[in-house]
């Protein structure tokens, strides 16, 4: 098997398990998201910390804890990660998962407006374009429901925020994430411990919830190697493109399995949004070839111009 293709199968593992993932969510529906956040982020450190210990490189995440600019970064992300389980969490529980698979929808295009404004990267016109049709279908839907989307605002935006502030640090992915979920894993033990202190401990009370929980570890840490993994093999615009199957098959969960609601708001809103994606992926693969065509001609004058007066003149 070629190393593309095994990229892109594990690009579409990962987001079939991400995609697919409210439905393990809806099974923990009774313990609360706070609670769950704390044992998801407990199981992971535990599933990595074996991982990092059977591959020899805990010297690597304690590299990773050093240097206060880098701990910072670190603990930034953490924070705009949780925000974004969090939401996502609360969003399954509550009935609006349909809205979480909108945050996932509109988060490249809210990627490219942090790209824009924080990193002054010029987009083309085909970028703008989307970013003014899934504006146009945020304000649709809260003209139309009388109330933001603000699930899928808060997912969207920090989750590209967690994005733009990962641009900073040059960790490997394995490392990174470990070391985020390890600045805050007191914070969330102490959720835990509150819990349990209150009677409400969700862990322990029957084996099926302590093990689903459990699981949570897991099903964090494999998607995000198989990413990791897919990252280093395919290009960036078929990972663009591929990652479309998370918040599809969250909108089918939300609508054909769970019965969320579908109004005739939604039926609008969310093929404006799929052709802002389409235009997006479009002006995004264009972008991807003319810069690999300006790389090879780029390449090909300094091969020429490097070559020495011998080289020339060589007969073959």
């Amino acid at each position: 098997m070629s190393q593309t293709l095994s990229g892109v199968l594990a690009m579409i593992t990962s987001c079939v398990v991400w995609g697919l993932s409210p439905i393990y969510y809806k099974l923990l529906d009774h313990v609360p998201p706070a609670e769950l956040l704390s044992h998801r982020t407990l199981w992971a450190v535990v599933f990595f910390a074996v991982l990092l210990l059977l591959q020899g490189r805990m010297s690597e995440l304690r590299q990773a804890l050093r240097g206060r600019k880098q701990v910072l970064l670190l603990f930034a992300a953490s924070l705009m990660v949780a925000t974004n389980w969090f939401c996502f969490i609360l969003s399954i529980q509550i009935g609006k998962t349909t809205e979480a698979s909108l945050g996932y929808y509109i988060f490249p295009l809210m990627a490219v407006l942090i790209a824009r404004f924080w990193f002054a990267e010029q987009l083309a016109m085909g970028q703008w374009l989307a970013v003014v049709l899934a504006t146009l279908a945020v304000v649709i839907l809260t003209w139309g429901l009388g109330v933001a989307p603000w699930i899928a605002l808060f997912i969207s935006t920090t989750f590209a925020l967690y994005g733009a502030i990962k641009k900073g640090l040059s960790l490997g992915p394995v490392i990174s994430v470990t070391a985020e979920f390890l600045l805050v894993l007191p914070l969330w033990l102490m959720v835990m411990g509150w819990f349990h202190l209150q009677g409400q401990g969700s862990f322990g009370a029957d084996l099926t919830t302590s093990l689903l929980l459990m699981v949570s570890g897991p099903l964090t840490a494999v998607p995000l190697i198989l990413f990791s993994y897919a990252a280093r093999r395919v290009a960036l615009s078929t990972l663009g493109l591929l990652q479309y199957i998370n918040p599809t098959l969250q909108f089918l969960c939300a609508v054909v399995i769970f019965g969320e609601p579908f109004s005739q708001w939604h039926a609008i809103a969310f093929p404006l949004i799929w052709v802002a994606l389409a235009v997006f992926s479009v002006s995004a693969l264009r972008q991807d070839r003319a810069s690999r065509k300006a790389a090879m001609v780029v390449s090909g004058v300094s091969t020429h111009v490097t070559k020495s007066p011998k080289d020339a003149s060589a007969k073959p």
